[in-house]
Parts: C-alpha cells; structure tokens; sequence
C-alpha cells in the first residue's frame, strides 16, 4: 500500500502569498479543502491551519501568520469552482465563523458515499479503499494552534488533501451511473447554508445531555456546577471536558456531596481535582440546595405531537416500506427518510407527490425519486 508521508505542498505565511495563490487557484475547475482546529484545547475553537489542493498544488495556509484571508471569500464563493470536502458540515461552520467565508459550489464526498451505499465512508476507509492509501492518524488531536508546527504535523496535514479531487471524481461517475448525482448535489446545496451554532444561553443545563431526567432541585445544583465549570475553563482557556467531564457531573448532582471525603467516592474526581476544586463544588452544590422553591428551574416540556390512530398506522407503514428499499437499494434506510420525515409525511397525509412539497425538510430528491411510493403506501393504509 501507498505511504502519504512525503507529500510535497506549499506553505503560505503572508498576506502576498496568499494573494499570489489566490490568483492561481482563481484559474481552477475545483479544489480540495481540509482544516484543521484546536477544540480539544481551547475554550473557544479556531481555525489553525487551512489546506486547499487543486490536484496540481497541495496548499498550507496558516491563518495565523496570514493577517487577511479576506482574498480567499470569493473564491469560496465562485460557483464555477466546485469546492470538494469529506464530512463538511464543521468546515463549513468553521470557515464562517473565523472568517465570514460561504462555500458554494460544495461536493462532499461523505455524502456521496453514503448515496453509494458505502458501509464504510471515513476518508480513512475510502482512501485505503480506492487508492491504497494507509493514513496516519496519530496527529489527529494533537494541538493544531502551537507554533511553530512540526514539520510531521504540516506533512500530516496534507496527506489526505491530495486525493479529494480524484476520489470526487469517481464518486460522482459512480452516482451519474445511479442516476443519485442530482441527490447528492441538493444535500450538498443544504449543507452549504449550515452556521456556527450560536453563543450557549443560559441556563447551561439545556445543552446537558441527561438534564430531562433531573427534577427541579437537582437541576438548579447542576446548573450551579455547569456555570462554575464554565467560568475556569474560561479563565483556563481550555475546554469544559478538561476542567470536568460530564459522567462526574452527573454524580455530583445525584449524591450532592457535603464534604470532599464524599466527593472522593465520586468516579472520575481525581484527588488533584477535589484538591483544587473541591471546596467550590461543595459550594455550589449547597447554593442549588439553598434557592428558594419558587426560584427552581425547569426543565422545558417538549411540545411532542401526539399522533391519531390512522397516524400512528401510516407510520409503522412507511417504515416497514423504508426498511426494505434501504435493503433493497443497499443503504442506510434512515437515508431514504428520517423518522422526522416519516411522520410528518405520516401527518399530512399527501394525496399526490406534488403535494410534498409543502412539507417541511423534505428533500426534491425524495419527491422525486419515492413521491409516487409514498403516496401508495398511505392509500393503502387508509
């Protein structure tokens, strides 16, 4: 099998070579784009490194050394130059938020595998797939915002780049073959609107994973706890999972220690941690006990719609029909349609394909492709 571990590519540190490649990129029918970022280390995530492959040129940008990578918008932009990612949905996030760029024009070879009813649709896999490429993974969480970077870690940061536009290429001749092309590009269109997730709001417990579960007084304790953990990974300017997971947090507020001999049967609490952070847990777990009933918080009901008998029917019908055309077409069924999807196609109830199209998320491909079907299985239900 092939080694990426000499790649050849070109480093660009200041705003006149990124001016002088942007003009060469400006002449190209497509190019490959990765990033890399440091949210493993940092409080707030950035953009370290920018790597962009036009088959002929593999590029490193450092947006760290380049002060203005404003010249990089309208090429981002261009829809005559198709932009080719694998998993593109933080890139896109990403690219926006550091520096206000819009990608149009997008190929995303994730998707297209999942169209291609690929199993397994890492790069990783599909390079060692389709070229024989064995990619090193070792560099992948390491901390993209030190500087000076390795010269290994630069190496490694173009090692995949420069198989974007051929895999693209034969992803996309496989899809025309499948008639799914046009699937796949609407995807890609959808993808290309995504932004960064705003600022959390307080409280911080509704982005808690298991919070439902709590009942008002625990939920004021761990809300405590989650804006302490917040203010030192603030003041630390490192993630929240490095100054406390959220296995522990959850323990804290289900025993809600008293002293820090109970903090230490906690799993997960280090006697370092409950060293320097053990009084102040112990603090905050006693203010969430101390808020007055009326001052309690609580935890948002979800507005679930519950469905009628004929309702629940068609849905166990579009199912049973989702699962065997995932069978039968080789892909992952919950690509055919979600179960969102499922059920509010279960609710509206169309009589006619052309009438999908006021149903919100659902896809032209799937009208489409599955309209006439859909609308079978439910006159069938009744």
């Amino acid at each position: 099998m092939a080694d990426p571990t000499d790649t050849e590519y070109l480093l660009v540190e200041n705003d006149a070579d990124l001016n002088r490649i942007v003009a060469e990129i400006k002449k190209e029918a497509a190019i490959g784009v990765d990033l890399e970022g440091d949210s493993m280390f940092h409080y707030q995530e950035r953009v370290c490194l920018l790597q962009i492959s036009t088959g002929a040129l593999n590029i490193v940008i450092d947006p760290f050394s380049v002060k203005d990578l404003s010249p990089l918008v309208p090429i981002f932009s261009d829809a005559r130059i198709r932009k080719i990612f694998h998993g593109a949905d933080y890139d896109i996030r990403s690219l926006y938020r550091d520096f206000g760029i819009e990608v149009h024009s997008l190929f995303d070879t994730q998707i297209a595998a999942r169209f291609l009813g690929i199993r397994e649709t890492g790069l990783s896999s599909l390079l060692k797939e389709r070229f024989h490429v064995l990619s090193d993974k070792k560099y992948q969480k390491k901390d993209w915002s030190q500087r000076p970077l390795p010269a290994a870690m630069l190496q490694y940061a173009v090692q995949d780049i420069c198989y974007l536009l051929p895999l693209a290429g034969m992803l996309e001749r496989e899809l025309m073959g499948k008639g799914l092309l046009f699937c796949v590009e609407e995807e890609c269109e959808l993808l290309s609107s995504v932004r960064p997730n705003l600022p959390k709001s307080r409280p911080f417990f509704l982005s808690f994973k298991g919070a439902g579960r709590f009942g008002s007084r625990s939920l004021a304790v761990l809300e405590k706890i989650l804006c302490f953990r917040d203010q030192v990974a603030r003041s630390r300017d490192c993630p929240h999972f490095k100054v406390l997971g959220n296995e522990p947090i959850k323990e804290i507020v289900r025993m809600k220690p008293a002293t820090k001999t109970d903090l230490a049967r906690i799993k997960g609490l280090s006697p370092k941690m409950i060293h320097h952070m053990g009084a102040s847990l112990i603090e905050k777990v006693n203010e969430g006990l101390r808020l007055s009933d009326h001052a309690l918080p609580v935890y948002p009901s979800k507005n679930r719609q519950k469905l009628k008998s004929k309702e629940a029917t068609r849905v166990k019908a579009l199912k049973s029909w989702r699962e065997r055309l995932g069978g039968k077409w080789r892909v992952d069924p919950a690509l055919v349609c979600t179960n969102t999807q499922i059920q509010a196609i279960a609710v509206a109830n169309p009589g006619e394909p052309e009438s999908m199209d006021c149903i919100e998320d659902i896809r032209k491909w799937q009208i489409k492709l599955f309209g006439p079907d859909i609308c079978a299985v439910l006159r069938e239900t009744g």
